[in-house]
């Protein structure tokens, strides 16, 4: 998870994560920061062989670790051919498009890797099984994804740990997409000519129309 979040948070340019800078933002680090991504994914793998080299279930696991990490960056990929920088297509905001971004971006890694390594390590290796937990998990890391982005928007950042930029950085959140649903012609105006943009000012507008509409209410209702 380390890696991803070291790399996720230059490609997104975010300022804090878990309530301290991010790792690039820290003084001497910067870009070098992709190198520090990297040297964590491939620790990944030598604490696998190191551990779990002469275990009946280490093939299993390694094979679980590199699917995970290629279904993380085909989400992370499709989330970043839907929201590029400076080019705002609230077209592309679909619910299908947002579940698809979840699944493979958040939901496979956070969720079905942790459960299913321990499944393999308690010796439980059948297909059915882990297709089973799969479905149960895969709906959590959506539950969650939902839950974060809302707190993106509405949450304390000191208690979220993190400074909420999805209305600046152009995401696919889950907000976006419910709000689309229910704006008239004129709210719709007022999401193209704000959504995407860095100003305070503007950011403050998209956050106003949200409560407009209120979509605290809509999540609450998710929730329940």
């Amino acid at each position: 998870q380390a890696f991803f979040l070291v790399a996720d948070d230059i490609m997104d340019a975010s300022l804090t994560r878990r309530g301290q800078l991010c790792w690039y933002k820290k003084e001497g680090i910067g870009l070098d920061a992709i190198n520090d991504a990297f040297l964590l994914e491939s620790s990944v793998y030598r604490l696998l062989k190191k551990y779990c080299g002469e275990r009946p279930y280490y093939l299993h696991l390694l094979e679980l670790f590199l699917q995970t990490a290629y279904q993380t960056e085909l989400g992370q990929t499709l989330d970043l051919i839907t929201a590029p920088i400076s080019q705002v297509d609230l077209n592309r905001f679909s619910e299908q498009r947002y579940k698809a971004i979840v699944k493979y971006k958040t939901a496979f890694y956070s969720f079905y890797l942790p459960v299913a390594a321990a499944m393999y390590m308690a010796g439980i290796d059948s297909k059915e099984e882990h297709e089973n937990a799969k479905a149960i998990l895969l709906e959590m890391g959506e539950f969650f994804q939902i839950q974060d982005d809302y707190l993106d928007c509405f949450g304390d950042p000191e208690l979220t740990g993190k400074v909420g930029t999805d209305i600046q950085d152009n995401k696919c959140s889950w907000l976006v997409v419910e709000c689309l649903r229910r704006v008239t012609p004129e709210q719709r105006r007022i999401l193209e000519e704000n959504y995407g943009c860095k100003e305070p000012e503007k950011v403050a507008k998209v956050k106003e129309l949200y409560e407009a509409l209120g979509m605290r209410a809509v999540f609450q209702e998710y929730e329940e």
